[in-house]
């Protein structure tokens, strides 16, 4: 096997990306790729990247910029947006990708002042305390 650098594919939500200059194995005499731990984590993030610019999607730093400016966790952004719990920190770190709804909306909360409030869950405690404040309701029964 040698070092080689070339262009390699990697399917990215069903889509061949391209990937130039990816760092690999090659084997001079039959031309098969190995790719070592790292060359394979580093190719799936540079194809992740590139599918984001080509689709015109938001990186993972400014994910990350939209989420520290409201001074969020992973975790909180991700239950503001109804997701699993570690889906943020994979967009975050390159290693998975947003849809393009999950994207807009991404862009509604960093561009639109007050969307994210609207984007809060209205609490269930909040509800309780409503209720217990109103007192307990009567039947009216007709005679």
């Amino acid at each position: 096997m040698k070092e080689a650098r070339g262009q390699l594919k990697l399917p990215v939500n069903g889509e061949e990306i391209a990937v130039p200059s990816a760092s690999h194995l090659k084997c001079p005499k039959c031309g098969e790729i190995v790719l070592r731990s790292q060359e394979a984590k580093r190719l799936h993030e540079d194809a992740i990247a590139l599918y984001r610019r080509r689709h015109g999607l938001l990186s993972a730093d400014e994910i990350r910029a939209i989420r520290e400016r409201f001074e969020l966790k992973q975790a909180d952004l991700a239950r503001l947006l109804r997701l699993g719990a570690n889906t943020v920190s994979r967009w975050e770190s390159g290693r998975n990708v947003q849809i393009a709804a999950m994207d807009t909306l991404l862009r509604l909360i960093r561009d639109l002042p007050g969307s994210i409030d609207y984007l809060r869950p209205r609490g269930m405690k909040s509800a309780a305390r409503k209720l217990k404040a109103r007192g307990p309701r009567t039947a009216k029964i007709a005679s």
